[in-house]
């Protein structure tokens, strides 16, 4: 049975079955992986004599060995599933660890997620004005917020200045700045 679920696993780099004939597989197959890492005659018969399918050997020798010849060994992963619905079996998953594409993808993204470096983007007054109203913080404890408010309030008294003095005429410009503030 192990020798027909080890050829299996090795051709098809999956396969579903009961979690503890899981991990009988594992004993008995990461042996045999490693084992494949030397391609010579002899280690091909051992091979050959354990799992008793020529495509599994030369697809073990072919296609798995050069993926895992960096990999000092865990070349299986097993994943718990459920339960079976008939028998209530604890059901499991197992794969070749370098043969799941969304593994190897998300292990990439990892590695370059870890190589990068941020820096912080220098914000003006605007975008601290921007972010501060957008994440709900008081505008008015924000130093620089303050600083362009105090500008803007000046702005509006200037303008409130040229419109007095134009609608006044010939009044007074104390008069004026009294009507301002």
């Amino acid at each position: 049975m192990l020798a027909n679920m080890a050829s299996s696993l090795i051709i098809h780099k999956r396969i579903e079955t009961t979690l503890p004939k899981a991990k009988a597989l594992r004993e008995y197959v990461e042996p045999l992986i490693t084992k494949s890492k030397d391609d010579s005659t002899h280690s091909r018969r051992t091979v050959f004599a354990y799992l008793k399918q020529k495509e599994a050997v030369t697809e073990l020798f072919r296609v798995v060995a050069p993926k895992i010849a960096d990999r000092p060994g865990g070349y299986t992963r097993i994943l718990k599933t459920g339960f079976r619905v008939g028998d209530a079996a604890d059901m499991a998953i197992i794969e070749l660890v370098d043969f799941n594409e969304t593994a190897v993808a998300a292990a990439k993204a990892e590695t370059k997620k870890a190589t990068t470096r941020r820096s912080r983007a220098k914000k003006g007054s605007d975008d601290v004005v921007a972010a501060d109203v957008k994440s709900g913080a008081d505008t008015k404890k924000s130093p620089k917020t303050k600083a362009a408010k105090a500008e803007t309030n000046v702005e509006t008294k200037e303008v409130a200045k040229a419109d007095i003095k134009i609608d006044a005429g010939s009044q007074d410009i104390s008069d004026i700045e009294e009507k301002a503030e």
